[in-house]
């Protein structure tokens, strides 16, 4: 199934510093993830933490900017940054991030979701939008009447989900926040309020 509706960047991962100049040697150093999560994604940022991890001062922190992917996909990522233990925040570092720390808003949308809940902690600050819709897929036939080939949208039966919930309550979040996803049209994102944030444990303002 998918969690998104426009074309959009394919993900990439980037060892960013946070703080530059302003603390010496020692700036912390995470992992900035952008862009569509598509069927490769868990593998490549697995590929990408391990060519990257024990250099310098790099933190087990993904900061996390995504429109939204592949559901299936995404939820791999998930339990993928679970068991590395890994801290997500919900934001994307900004173009001079290494000459002054800044962090810029971010936003996740859709089945970005799903990977957002794998974070050992969840950080989602004030500045930067979550969001969600009901999943759904594409079909392409051909339709000799239609003259030629037709792509048609269906939706999720049920099966999966059942399964986003229950790997939402392995993650530590309400499965009441799939229920508010698949009641929300695919046509349009259901931003999450803060009291939305808190009520169903999906993250905190702050590490």
């Amino acid at each position: 199934m998918l969690g998104f509706s426009a074309q959009a960047e394919a993900m990439n991962f980037e060892v960013v510093t946070l703080g530059g100049r302003h603390c010496g040697a020692h700036c912390p150093q995470v992992i900035s993830a952008e862009g569509e999560i598509g069927e490769g994604s868990p593998e490549e940022f697995l590929r990408f933490v391990r060519e990257n991890i024990g250099g310098g001062e790099l933190h087990g922190i993904v900061l996390l900017d995504s429109p939204g992917g592949r559901v299936a996909a995404s939820m791999e990522l998930g339990q993928t940054i679970r068991s590395l233990g890994m801290a997500v925040v919900v934001a994307r570092p900004g173009p001079s991030t290494a000459q002054n720390g800044d962090l810029f808003s971010g936003r996740c949308y859709s089945a970005c979701v799903y990977a957002l809940m794998g974070g050992r902690k969840r950080v989602i600050p004030p500045q930067s939008r979550v969001g969600v819709h009901r999943m759904f897929n594409y079909t392409t036939s051909f339709d000799l009447a239609a003259g030629g080939f037709v792509r048609e949208r269906y939706l999720d039966d049920g099966d999966m989900r059942d399964k986003l919930a229950r790997y939402s309550s392995m993650m530590g979040v309400s499965p009441s926040l799939i229920n508010l996803a698949e009641h929300t049209s695919p046509d349009r994102i259901h931003v999450l309020t803060r009291a939305e944030i808190s009520r169903w444990r999906l993250g905190s303002q702050k590490l």
